[in-house]
């Protein structure tokens, strides 16, 4: 596998390397949702990589090694030897399909000698956590599926992905990796604290949270923020919920908010919030978001490792961006200590991340750094 990666701020880092251009090469695209800064960056990566893959996603913040990038293109063109790649596109017509959107994606790609997916998605007209089920109810925990819900800053108002070299809303896009050259491993964790009572879900639909202990939630979730109730959504996700499907399951997952609705006092999240089930609200202390970034890295698999060219794409969410402000780079150098000295890194903020969970199959999380590292082993020579 040959790697080599650009930034564009109004023009490239350095001159693109077209003799990369391949149908065995995959281009990795993340750049600001506001089309205008990146449109010609895109354009260009198109005229230079005819016969390429093209794959990405808008964000809310845009990651280059150890360095945030902002209103900017981060792009990372990988040429593999032997892997094979599929890229494959679903329409979002309703947030409602997104169970079966991921049942088609992972049909699709599924084959034998499957190996990983990676899966970009509109980060505001999907539900990540009906999306991951479906996947997992066609693939087995033996294919590593990781990926991201697209951002958009923190206005919650449009989020794109490529789609035949188009920034489009309302799509996700999923690439399967084959063969037995290539080795995709991934790891996440979090790094918040609970604060507040743990409450029961008394009513909820989906992804839409209606009461807590059977009052309105918003209400109770304004309680706790206190001033900063005045700027939901955004400053929601400062103190996302930490989600536990029964008092006995030790499985935790974060949830974070996407929109709240005044009229019905209700707050849509990022994934499903079952009936039945109990949560707590969480809040950021720095230095457990940057150990957790660091536990991440140190997560990730790599005894197969060895001296080969390597990729880390990490996925963190807007609101760790938020809290950390000034000190958000120091999470993107944590992800780096635990990997090897020649990672090359790049990345997004994003509206929710997807990582395999405890049980090897994939799940949306929220508010954690995840981390897909990708390499190919050398071929034996002959």
């Amino acid at each position: 596998m040959t790697l080599k990666q650009y930034k564009y701020n109004g023009k490239w880092s350095e001159k693109l390397d077209k003799s990369l251009d391949s149908s065995k090469t995959l281009i990795l695209f993340f750049g600001s949702s506001k089309k205008e800064y990146v449109q010609k960056a895109l354009q260009e990566i198109q005229e230079t990589y005819k016969n390429s893959i093209i794959v990405g996603a808008s964000t809310a913040g845009e990651i280059y090694m150890d360095e945030l990038e902002e209103e900017s293109a981060v792009v990372s063109v990988l040429k593999f030897e032997t892997t094979q790649i599929k890229l494959t596109t679903e329409l979002i017509s309703d947030t409602k399909d997104s169970f079966h959107i991921g049942e088609r994606i992972a049909t699709t790609l599924t084959s034998n000698d499957l190996k990983s997916i990676f899966v970009l998605s509109d980060g505001l007209n999907i539900n990540g956590s009906q999306l991951t089920s479906g996947l997992n109810s066609v693939l087995d925990s033996s294919s590593v599926v990781s990926g991201g819900l697209a951002g958009d800053g923190a206005n919650f108002e449009s989020t794109w992905v490529i789609v035949n070299g188009e920034m489009k809303s309302h799509y996700v896009s999923a690439l399967g990796f084959y063969g037995t050259s290539i080795e995709v491993e991934s790891g996440y964790r979090g790094g918040w604290d609970k604060f507040g009572i743990q409450r029961k879900v008394t009513r909820a639909t989906d992804n839409i949270l209606y009461e807590l202990d059977n009052k309105p939630a918003l209400d109770i979730y304004k309680m706790y923020l206190g001033d900063k109730a005045k700027d939901l959504p955004s400053s929601g996700l400062l103190f996302p919920l930490e989600l536990e499907i029964n008092e006995s399951n030790k499985s935790k997952t974060v949830r974070t908010i996407l929109a709240v609705d005044e009229d019905e006092k209700s707050i849509t999240f990022a994934g499903d919030i079952p009936e039945g089930s109990f949560v707590s609200l969480m809040k950021a202390n720095h230095n457990r978001l940057i150990e957790g970034a660091f536990d991440a890295s140190r997560s990730v698999n790599l005894k197969n490792y060895k001296d080969e060219e390597i990729l880390c794409i990490a996925i963190s969410c807007i609101g760790r961006k938020l809290v950390l402000k000034q000190k958000v780079e120091d999470e993107l150098e944590a992800t780096l200590e635990n990997l090897p000295d020649n990672t090359k890194q790049i990345g997004f903020y994003s509206y929710g991340e997807i990582s395999p969970g405890a049980s090897g199959k994939c799940n949306l999380h929220n508010q954690t750094m995840t981390l897909t590292v990708i390499w190919e082993k050398d071929a034996p020579s002959t």
